[in-house]
């Protein structure tokens, strides 16, 4: 069962890439600041043009139409795949394998916005991101795209501060390791989302009231508090020779 949404592609370099599709929420907190640029251009064009008749009326509406239907495409052409609201919610479109949005996928992906707001209010579209594994509206899988979060380089927690916890059990090699790497990452992982892995451990964490902090406890006592700076292979090393 998948407990989250990434998934890893390889690029032709032979790097694996793990992605973070941006689900609902964030899209549509982009789409509404996009939504809210794009009104205040027009509202204040439509203002200017207001006193020019039957040609101001023209601009206006041809201005309308190029904000509705090429604003989005331009910046995703211009600015790596971002509009400002994209932009803003550090999220971005690209193809499902990572690779730049290409022009005729913006414009496929831009252009079935309006199927994806049938039958009201992007109804077709909110049903198709909950409903595909990587959050695509139609015009997404139309045009093979997706939209990401940008990631910041992770950086690992060397530090561990939780109290040392002393494992009721004997752990192999591979499960010392596996606790240690959870508890450097911590900081990279929401609490649920710790609770959530921690739970995995089964009988090591029963009726703890906190499984998360009982595991970093024991990734504390596996490195020695108040040494827990050390690398890890360098510790893994250290408990093959114990062993």
């Amino acid at each position: 069962m998948r407990l989250d949404t990434t998934y890893t592609v390889s690029t032709p370099e032979g790097i694996e890439l793990q992605l973070s599709p941006a689900g609902p929420v964030p899209r549509t907190l982009a789409w509404l600041t996009d939504l809210a640029i794009r009104g205040s251009i027009l509202l204040f064009v439509v203002i200017i043009m207001a006193f020019m008749g039957n040609l101001g009326l023209g601009v206006s509406m041809i201005l309308a139409f190029l904000l509705e239907w090429f604003y989005p495409v331009w910046f995703e052409l211009r600015h790596g795949g971002q509009t400002p609201g994209k932009k803003l919610l550090q999220i971005y479109v690209a193809h499902v394998d990572a690779s730049p949005v290409s022009p005729a996928a913006s414009l496929v992906r831009n252009l079935l916005r309006v199927v994806d707001f049938l039958p009201l209010a992007y109804g077709f579209g909110l049903a198709s991101t909950l409903m595909t594994r990587r959050f695509q509206r139609l015009g997404d899988l139309a045009a093979n795209t997706v939209v990401l979060h940008r990631q910041q380089p992770p950086s690992l927690t060397r530090t561990l501060e939780d109290p040392p916890q002393r494992p009721a059990a004997a752990l192999t090699l591979s499960e010392q390791q596996a606790i240690i790497l959870f508890a450097q990452r911590q900081q990279l992982l929401t609490t649920e989302r710790q609770q959530e892995l921690a739970a995995l451990c089964g009988p090591l964490v029963q009726q703890q009231a906190d499984a998360a902090g009982f595991i970093r406890g024991i990734a504390s006592w596996l490195v020695g508090h108040k040494s827990s700076g050390d690398d890890i292979k360098h510790k893994a090393t250290a408990l093959r020779r114990q062993r």
